[in-house]
């Protein structure tokens, strides 16, 4: 609470002195201005006399002979621009950023229609709706990412408050999606895979404390949670693309950025007439924030990222991108100097004996060409991704006793992707095809001590695995019936040469319809089914012996897939308004099932580490079925907001057929995200979240106990013959942010106040099990049973009254 109101009066100061400074030589008129150019989407040819406007207000202009516009007198803040033309369908901008001292630039792609015009709208829908992903589409806006309360403008919180999405209390990035583990998910920077998107991300997973990608360079996501595309595979829950912004074509711009975390500068401009470039570099603070809160691990990254475009003429182009992070993870073992509370020296002795120290540096680079012909266009996108990950642990933290080391682990996975896309139209029929091509490295050394209900295990693994992976796909869209019903069919196969199980592509078909009916402007149904195929990570297929045998190329692992099927309606009430109605279901086979453990992989994902370091076999199967309601409004009058509802079940088959509920199984998902913009750039909003318990496997007392287990890793071992038997209990959060900003002549600033868990709600986590020392430190041996220790149980919350003060300037 004293950090808080610290943190508070803190920013009353800096807001005051905020607004001192911009009433000295202000200037508050409204001398934005946008440059732009409009293009026919197919032929990228100019198009000239084309209707643009600022939506919502009577800013307008054309654009002349060269299809070249200039806005001028806009209002800074965030717009949108409309633009109209006779023959094209209605366009709406994404989000952009308006300064007095910046001129952003923007190229608008119209898109032929053969449909008859009644009249001519200047501006599109706010909300699209594709031909391959009628459902289960939601599009982000920068603005959107920017203000979201407790996002901490990062995008894996942001999309909490969407449908299907599940979140827990605690401070990592787990993305959970209908009932699937966080291993499921693909994400792509202008459509360039990049496997690795969060600080300290757990291999074989996706998930992390803290985001990579800074929203600094991002200009909207398109969030898939089913209908993938069929040039994106590899996936069974879900896709982000990040589509991120141009450098500035004119002058250098700059951004400096405060956040809750970390100290970020961007900077952006022209290289020459037709090359652009913007990079950011951040820096963390975090083990400064964590030493003052007194918790017993310190963590700090830094990353890089940056984005070159270079315009070779109207029909070619090429990006150079290019993401990279550097991790490290230390203990904090002054974290008891002054604590008194003997649960908390409880809690911190009990995670400084267990959290292992860790190092982790990964990056993603690689070039995007562009062709554009009279009717298609070719993408050719050539990438390599690399992660390095290590971590180790000694027994009462002696890093000098080589005897006293728990592990070791160190790996490395190198991928090296090169993918063709085709986008052909003729008429309303859009024919999408192409290819892609991988050869991927892991390599793995090390060994480990785990407790297992039968005894201690100690692994021993030395492996390199090379693999090479490709995959074929084409799709065809086409409105029929006068455009009111939208039909699109797809294919996908993947293969690779890791073993015969995986060679056959005809093994990996995996096809995909949609289609969508439209019974009015306003009112619309929407379908989609199809089979999606998933690798296993290279920690399962690199999992090896001390003799470098590939155990579960033994096993015979093959690739995982579901079926999905997904049906809704949705109505417009108006151009800022949506509301959906969607039903999911998604059947599970093949997901990887552990040997040693007897569980399947589906239930793991949410910690630190590495999921799939062990031997398993295909054999799990699974499902998740649930309901979505979706109603949202965009910011049109100041006022904007999200209401998310979900009804999901996940359940995965353990030894036997019978299903039991995956530690995914949240039930109820429940979000209320709304806004105000006020006069005098204010700007207020709230995040309001439910989620109902997860399930939980309890530890198996008598086997934790045991002396010859906890001697080895001093941690509790989980009792699988009672999987997720135990439900937590629901936990529900308030985030509240302020935002102020100042437009001068020169410069801008953006200083925020956000509020995370504003009434500092405890959610309950699951207890910790753990061993009784007397005054010296040394195990108590349980009286009853000599061959035990004495057992007891830490009590384990989540949640404090978390401020953090955000500035973000431009000049």
């Amino acid at each position: 609470m004293k950090v808080s109101i610290k943190l508070l009066i803190c920013w009353l100061i800096l807001l005051n002195t905020a607004q001192a400074t911009s009433f000295s030589g202000s200037n508050t008129t409204d001398n934005g201005t946008i440059k732009g150019k409009t293009v026919d989407s197919k032929t990228r040819e100019p198009l000239p006399f084309v209707n643009i406007v600022v939506v919502g207000t009577s800013v307008g202009t054309t654009s002349d002979a060269t299809g070249a516009f200039i806005l001028k007198n806009v209002k800074p803040g965030y717009v949108k621009l409309g633009a109209s033309s006779v023959g094209y369908k209605s366009y709406t901008s994404a989000d952009i950023f308006v300064t007095n001292e910046k001129t952003p630039f923007i190229e608008i792609a119209l898109e032929p229609t053969a449909a008859d015009l009644k009249e001519v709208v200047i501006s599109g829908p706010q909300f699209i709706k594709r031909e391959e992903s009628p459902v289960s589409l939601q599009t982000i806006g920068i603005r959107e990412i920017e203000r979201n309360p407790g996002g901490n403008r990062d995008i894996s919180r942001v999309i909490q408050s969407l449908p299907g999405v599940a979140s827990s209390p605690s401070f990592r990035n787990d993305i959970v999606i209908r009932g699937g583990s966080p291993s499921e998910n693909k994400f792509y920077l202008d459509g360039m895979e990049v496997p690795i998107i969060n600080h300290f991300q757990t291999q074989g997973s996706t998930g992390g404390p803290v985001g990579i990608i800074n929203v600094d360079l991002v200009r909207e996501v398109d969030f898939y949670s089913g209908a993938f595309p069929v040039n994106k595979g590899n996936t069974l829950s879900s896709i982000m693309e990040f589509k991120l912004l141009e450098g500035n074509q004119e002058k250098t711009g700059f951004r400096g950025t405060i956040g809750s975390s970390d100290l970020g500068f961007t900077i952006d401009g022209p290289i020459t007439s037709k090359t652009n470039y913007i990079v950011s570099v951040r820096r963390s603070y975090l083990q400064f924030l964590f030493e003052a809160l007194k918790l017993p691990f310190l963590p700090t990254y830094t990353d890089l990222q940056f984005k070159v475009r270079h315009k070779i003429n109207e029909k070619n182009e090429i990006i150079f991108l290019g993401i990279g992070a550097y991790d490290q993870f230390k203990l904090n073992k002054d974290v008891n100097d002054d604590v008194e509370d003997a649960e908390q020296l409880e809690y911190n002795n009990y995670l400084l004996g267990n959290i292992p120290t860790n190092n982790q540096w990964n990056y993603s680079t690689g070039a995007i060409y562009k062709h554009y012909a009279k009717n298609s266009f070719t993408n050719f996108v050539l990438s390599r991704s690399t992660l390095n990950n290590s971590s180790e642990k000694f027994r009462n933290n002696n890093e000098n006793v080589a005897a006293d080391q728990i592990f070791d682990y160190e790996s490395e996975e190198t991928e090296n992707k090169f993918r063709v896309e085709n986008n052909f139209s003729k008429g309303t029929m859009k024919i999408l095809s192409g290819f892609s091509l991988e050869y991927a490295d892991y390599s793995v050394k090390g060994f480990d001590n785990i407790n297992t209900s039968v005894g201690p295990i100690k692994r021993s693994y030395n492996s390199n695995l090379n693999v090479f992976k490709y995959g074929l796909f084409a799709s065809v869209s086409k409105p029929v019936f006068k455009n009111r019903l939208a039909l699109s069919l797809g294919v996908r196969t993947d293969a690779t040469d890791y073993s015969a199980q995986m060679n056959n592509p005809v093994q990996q078909l995996s096809p995909r319809f949609s289609a969508s009916w439209s019974f009015d402007e306003k009112w619309s149904w929407n379908f989609n089914t199809g089979r999606y195929y998933q690798l296993p990570s290279y920690s399962i297929l690199g999992f090896s012996d001390a003799s470098g045998n590939l155990i579960n190329k033994a096993n015979k692992v093959k690739y995982i897939y579901n079926d999905q099927l997904v049906t809704g309606i949705q109505f417009l009430p108006d151009a800022s308004s949506k509301i959906t109605l969607e039903g999911f279901y998604k059947q599970y086979k093949n997901y990887p099932y552990s040997l040693t453990d007897s569980i399947s992989l589906a239930n793991l994902g949410s910690d630190f580490g590495v999921v799939g370091n062990e031997s398993v076999n295909s054999s799990s199967k699974g499902r998740a079925y649930g309901i979505e309601l979706l109603l949202q409004r965009r910011s049109a009058t100041g006022i904007y907001g999200i209401m998310a509802y979900t009804f999901v079940r996940s359940e995965f088959t353990g030894d036997n057929v019978t299903y039991i509920p995956s530690a995914w199984d949240n039930k109820h998902l429940l979000t209320l995200t709304a806004g105000k913009e006020f006069g005098k750039n204010w700007e207020i909003g709230i995040k309001w979240r439910y989620v109902a318990g997860r399930p939980y496997t309890p530890y198996d007392v008598a086997a934790t106990a045991l002396k010859t287990n906890w001697d080895v890793r001093g941690q509790g071992i989980l009792d699988y013959t009672l999987l997720n038997t135990e439900r937590l209990a629901a936990f529900h959060q308030l985030d509240l942010r302020i935002d102020k900003k100042w437009f001068l002549d020169k410069w801008s600033i953006n200083l925020y106040l956000d509020i995370q868990n504003v009434y500092a709600f405890k959610a309950e986590n699951q207890k910790i099990i753990n061993v009784r020392t007397d005054a010296s430190g040394n195990f108590i041996t349980d009286p009853a049973d000599p061959s035990r220790y004495l057992i007891y149980y830490i009590k384990d919350e989540s949640g404090t009254v978390l401020p953090s003060i955000g500035v973000i300037i431009d000049f």
